[in-house]
């Protein structure tokens, strides 16, 4: 079902982030062309030569690759079929409900036109918080749709919600929210 879908993967600050390999990998094998864009911090957690081998392009960090180049936020935002963050975390999340738009990842954001979901990946503590909930609130109200967190183990040693969706989860659902015929 994802045959010849263009999709942009981004990547946010999150320990999930190792997820981001996988699901890359997955949606590549179903079909799709995919973009991966990353904030800054999510190439704390995973590389961008990881992703950038399974995505078979470029990753693309900075709004500015050097003095005569920069990646247009505006076409990028054009191409796609789905923009799909995974992880999102808190961090990101909040800027997508407050139209924060301090790197290339949140540009895209504000410029796309196609769908967005987002598959968020936090602890318990920061999942549960009022304001979290409210963002959530007013991205859903925006259109975006949110993928439900997973339940268990957390990076904190805590268990609960909070969990990004396992990334087979995360291709049914895309494909059966988005794609299916």
């Amino acid at each position: 079902m994802l045959k010849g879908k263009k999709i942009i993967l981004g990547i946010t600050g999150s320990i999930a982030a190792y997820k981001a390999a996988i699901l890359c990998r997955l949606l590549v094998k179903n079909g799709a062309e995919v973009q991966v864009l990353m904030t800054p911090s999510a190439s704390a957690f995973i590389s961008p030569l990881t992703l950038s081998t399974l995505s078979k392009r470029d990753v693309l960090i900075e709004m500015f690759d050097g003095a005569n180049s920069w990646n247009n936020h505006v076409e990028l935002g054009l191409w796609a079929d789905l923009f799909l963050l995974a992880p999102c975390s808190a961090n990101s999340l909040a800027k997508m409900a407050n139209g924060i738009c301090d790197n290339l990842l949140m540009a895209v954001y504000l410029s796309a036109k196609c769908p967005v979901a987002i598959a968020p990946a936090m602890d318990l503590d920061m999942w549960k918080h009022p304001s979290t909930k409210r963002n959530l609130k007013t991205l859903e109200s925006d259109g975006v749709i949110c993928l439900p967190v997973g339940n268990g183990e957390l990076a904190s040693g805590l268990s609960g919600e909070g969990r990004m969706a396992e990334p087979e989860e995360i291709i049914a659902f895309i494909e059966d929210a988005f794609f299916k015929k």
